[in-house]
């Protein structure tokens, strides 16, 4: 007995959408079977990390806080991913992006005005876009795929920051610890919500996805990257340029993966230290693939995965969890959504073994 794949003619839209709410249950489940036979209440384990960070109301503001910088790195990523182009190496951007906004913030430090934050801000949305200069133009000029040189500048760029905080950008009266000074009041995020840790970054991740669903639906360069991802050959026949497409399209990822980090660094950290690698780039490509690759679909994913976050470190401190357990989860999560995805849109087929009798 043989399987084969094959194609369906159109996945239904219910499908589509209820699909990834299907592998967020079948992660809990699994995740409650494995944990349990690793020696810990599997039960227990999945009722911390799925449903004490949704209804106790304290830590709503850490489930905004975490989902705000994987809303916008995903976004960005989910742009790219339409036309083709992986970028990979969206946690370098993020770093790179956290090192150009304090870059800045040391240039101003003895100034003050509320024309600093702003400029904070474009310094790391031009930090991330510069890091994905190289994966663009070894792309486009020597076919070298980006996969790879994105995800290697990622280390590149840890290494950057750790020369930087421990060498010329080090506290000196930091009492030895490798970090850089305090970002002044100007050079921080204000908060939002008063007497909590909700900043202004968490409604600029909700407006940068609405600017991109916008952008995606309504704009020829939407459009553009649809066709380019879809049928390079149609989209060169209809005159759009394939490598100005990969350009835009990894320069925009790299630019909100340095939003983002900006973002954090002025709002979350307020200094730059070598803790800053969150690993926000890796997990926000199953941000964006949970969220079907679509802007607004990417803002509940990101939720959903701050929820895997906030409750990996609530079952740490109740249950003694592992902290590899949110690695874990995540990880499953992604499995199971591309064996959805690969379920929605092929239906396995049962091809009988034939017997082939040769004459004597």
């Amino acid at each position: 007995m043989q399987f084969r794949l094959e194609k369906r003619t159109e996945p239904s839209k219910a499908m589509l959408y209820l699909a990834p709410i299907g592998a967020v249950l079948i992660t809990a489940l699994v995740g409650a079977i494995i944990f349990s036979l690793i020696g810990y209440d599997g039960t227990r384990a999945v009722r911390e990390i799925f449903v004490t960070p949704i209804l106790n109301p304290l830590k709503w503001q850490d489930l905004a806080v975490k989902a705000a910088p994987l809303v916008i790195i995903a976004v960005g990523l989910a742009i790219g991913y339409r036309a083709n182009v992986w970028n990979i190496g969206a946690e370098g951007q993020y770093i790179l992006g956290g090192l150009a906004g304090t870059g800045m913030a040391l240039l101003t430090r003895d100034f003050s005005g509320p024309w600093i934050l702003p400029l904070m801000i474009l310094a790391g949305a031009a930090g991330g876009m510069a890091w994905a200069v190289l994966p663009a133009l070894l792309r486009t000029r020597l076919q070298v795929n980006e996969i790879l040189t994105s995800l290697m500048l990622t280390y590149v760029a840890i290494q950057l920051l750790n020369y930087l905080v421990i060498g010329p950008w080090k506290d000196p009266m930091g009492f030895g610890f490798p970090q850089t000074r305090m970002f002044t009041a100007d050079q921080m995020l204000p908060q939002i919500v008063p007497r909590t840790i909700v900043h202004l970054g968490v409604p600029i991740a909700v407006v940068v996805a609405v600017i991109a669903w916008f952008v995606m639906g309504r704009s020829v360069f939407g459009y553009q990257v649809k066709v380019v991802g879809a049928a390079p050959n149609a989209a060169r026949y209809g005159g759009f340029s394939i490598n100005r497409t990969i350009w835009l399209a990894l320069l925009t990822s790299g630019a909100l993966a340095g939003l983002a980090g900006v973002l954090e660094a002025a709002g979350t950290f307020g200094r730059m230290v070598p803790s800053f690698p969150t690993n926000y780039g890796f997990t926000a490509i199953i941000v964006a693939f949970l969220g079907r690759l679509h802007p607004i679909g990417v803002i509940f994913a990101g939720l959903a995965m701050a929820v895997t976050v906030v409750g990996g470190e609530v079952a740490q401190t109740t249950i003694q969890l592992p902290a590899a357990a949110v690695g874990i989860f995540q990880s499953m999560m992604l499995f199971f959504l591309l064996a959805s995805d690969l379920l929605v849109r092929y239906r396995i087929k049962i091809v009988g073994r034939r017997t082939v009798e040769v004459a004597p």
